[in-house]
């Protein structure tokens, strides 16, 4: 279907650099050897009147009052905004909107769950479709790391964090449904655990939609991206986190590429495996039972899923989810673990200095412009509709 697709089309196109490439170089490389000609890129956009107006009340005033009124049309402006980075009360305002919107999720987990979270923790959130090429297991196995690290020395200084997960699975997605189910019994074990307490708490946002986000995308201090590399298409939620000035933790895939290519490396947290690498692994052998014997951490997570430890109800419950795991790593969370650890340990150490943590904020904001969906339909109608641009004079609304 894609072929005959490529073939009747008069432009074909990906929804992010990186995307665009790997149609041409491996998916659709005969078709682009005939057609070159056929070939873009459209990179996705978010519309900034939801994702950060309608959504994001406070700062909207906070921006408006440094560059003006005219930016949630013209995105582009808010590079206008870097100019401030270095201004200690403004960043004390966007921090206060943050805290303020971390308040507003607190609320609606407290009303919704009945759980108590602390609103001065790290808000670390994965919102998306439930898939293993999106990893929400890598991101689980950073959770029970950090439970088992605080089980081992209780007394350990440990930066707070709250980890939210959200998303669907399809109807017939079995291991995606696992991953659901995993999750919330090991939140029902971390949540209720007094040794633990609130330096960490994990929560599974149920029935994960746009109005939810409204909520969600305000609230995060970190975004997680974390799909392995030259899997994801594009991604838009990364974009509604990076507007909204939360730090993105990603691999390079997607539109991670293009919003560490604005923002600059040093504000966004990149780790793991790049396309290339992924490929060597996959042609030299990928042996998950190497990443087991090297790192107890990982093998220490494993045991206590197959083991029923978040399941002590049912102890075989996701035996067969950590086995399949092992023997069946298809989206290398393995490989990708020890580096991941790594730069979350990088993450918690910049929560700490809540200035330093603050202008990485501004400076995703501030990078945000090219991610409008209003350049990404310029585009469109530009280069592949060929559609004219009709100005409209609109009277005022009456009174």
């Amino acid at each position: 279907m894609a072929y005959l697709s490529v073939v009747s089309s008069h432009a074909v196109n990906g929804v992010a650099a990186i995307h665009s490439g790997l149609l041409i170089t491996s998916l659709f490389k005969n078709f682009y050897e005939m057609t070159p000609e056929k070939f873009q890129n459209k990179t996705n956009g978010i519309t900034p009147r939801r994702w950060i107006v309608l959504c994001n009340p406070s700062l909207t005033q906070v921006i408006t009052e440094k560059i003006g009124k005219d930016w949630p049309t013209h995105l582009s402006q808010l590079t206008q905004l870097k100019q401030f980075v270095s201004d200690k009360a403004f960043l004390q305002q966007i921090f206060k909107t943050k805290q303020e919107n971390k308040g507003r999720l607190a609320q609606y987990v407290a009303d919704t769950y009945g759980i108590k979270l602390n609103v001065g923790s790290m808000f670390d959130i994965q919102v998306k479709r439930i898939h293993e090429y999106k990893r929400q297991t890598l991101n689980l196995l950073h959770v029970i790391t950090l439970y088992n690290r605080i089980k081992s020395n209780p007394n350990a200084a440990f930066v707070p964090r709250t980890v939210f997960f959200g998303g669907k699975a399809a109807p017939g997605y079995h291991t995606a449904k696992s991953i659901i189910s995993l999750i919330c019994h090991a939140a029902n074990i971390i949540n209720n655990d007094p040794i633990v307490g609130d330096k960490l708490k994990l929560v599974f946002l149920s029935n994960y939609r746009c109005s939810l986000a409204e909520i969600i995308m305000p609230a995060a201090d970190l975004s997680e991206q974390v799909s392995l590399a030259g899997t994801e298409a594009s991604g838009t939620g990364n974009m509604k986190f990076m507007a909204n000035g939360a730090l993105t933790i990603g691999t390079l895939d997607g539109a991670n590429v293009e919003m560490a290519e604005e923002m600059g490396m040093d504000n966004i947290f990149i780790f793991g495996m790049k396309v290339e690498d992924v490929d060597n692994l996959r042609r030299s052998g990928y042996d998950t039972r190497r990443y087991l014997n090297r790192l107890p951490e990982l093998k220490r997570c494993i045991d206590q899923i197959e083991s029923g430890y978040f399941s002590p109800q049912e102890p075989h419950k996701f035996t067969d989810f950590a086995r399949n795991l092992v023997d069946n790593d298809r989206f290398c969370v393995f490989a990708d673990y020890e580096d991941y650890i790594r730069c979350q340990n990088e993450v918690s150490e910049l929560y700490m200095d809540w200035m330093k943590w603050t202008e990485k904020c501004l400076h995703n904001i501030a990078s945000s412009g090219k991610f409008s969906s209003d350049r990404t339909i310029h585009e469109y109608a530009k280069e592949i509709w060929d559609v004219k641009q009709v100005e409209i004079d609109l009277n005022p609304p009456k009174e």
